[in-house]
């Protein structure tokens, strides 16, 4: 019985080490959103389009050779509905 409790006590410690570090990073995270948001604001001051910078972003994540296909793709759709 008493191996039970031991057991019961070490998963309790350890779940509750578990739920504090997610609480820690859940913090750090809504911290982070907020310092991009700042960010975000002071580029939109100085003049700059966010919403391109944020596409720009989303590229610079991606592979050059999926960005080509894309654009490919998209030229293509482009012609085909006149917009070329």
């Amino acid at each position: 019985m008493t191996d039970t409790i031991d057991t019961y006590a070490v998963t309790a410690d350890e779940l509750r080490q578990f739920i504090e570090r997610y609480e820690q990073l859940e913090s750090e995270k809504k911290d982070v959103a907020e310092q991009l948001k700042e960010l975000m604001a002071e580029a939109k001051g100085r003049g700059y389009d966010t919403k391109v910078m944020r596409k720009v972003i989303a590229l610079r994540k991606r592979k050059p050779d999926e960005i080509a296909e894309e654009e490919a793709v998209l030229d293509m759709y482009k012609a085909a509905l006149g917009m070329a």
